[in-house]
């Protein structure tokens, strides 16, 4: 989720990779794609956001699975952005699919819930905080 504007209804504005071993990815990622780490304090322990080498743009995180966290499989989630959470979340719920994890703060960019469809596949809704 940028810092510099929201992401446009309907696309995908971040995606977050939730693994075991953040560091050991993180370090993985910094070698193969060429991608700067910021460390995000998670209360104990970081996460990391992942920066565009050219110009340290935040384009990703890598976050381990614990915290808010625990139970993800290792897997890259995108968060799609939708214009009113709750009326996407009654949406999700009318037409088969599932909340997997409820609506939460997303640190003052705005607020997202995980979802399942009903295919089974995963991902987050995310709706930006109202200037």
């Amino acid at each position: 989720m940028s810092e510099s504007k929201a992401p446009k209804i309907g696309t995908v504005g971040w995606i977050d990779l939730t693994v075991e071993d953040a560091p050991a990815i993180r370090d993985f990622y910094q070698q193969v794609v060429g991608w700067k780490a910021l460390g995000l304090d998670m209360e104990g322990y970081q996460d990391f956001v992942m920066q565009a080498p050219q110009d340290e743009e935040a384009v990703s995180g890598i976050c381990h699975a614990r915290g808010p966290n625990e139970g993800f499989p290792s897997s890259w989630l995108i968060y799609i952005t939708v214009a009113h959470l709750e009326q996407s979340l009654e949406k999700v719920l009318e037409l088969g699919g599932q909340m997997l994890r409820p609506p939460r703060g997303a640190g003052g960019h705005g607020r997202f819930a995980v979802i399942q469809d009903p295919a089974g596949a995963v991902c987050a809704l995310f709706e930006a905080a109202k200037d």
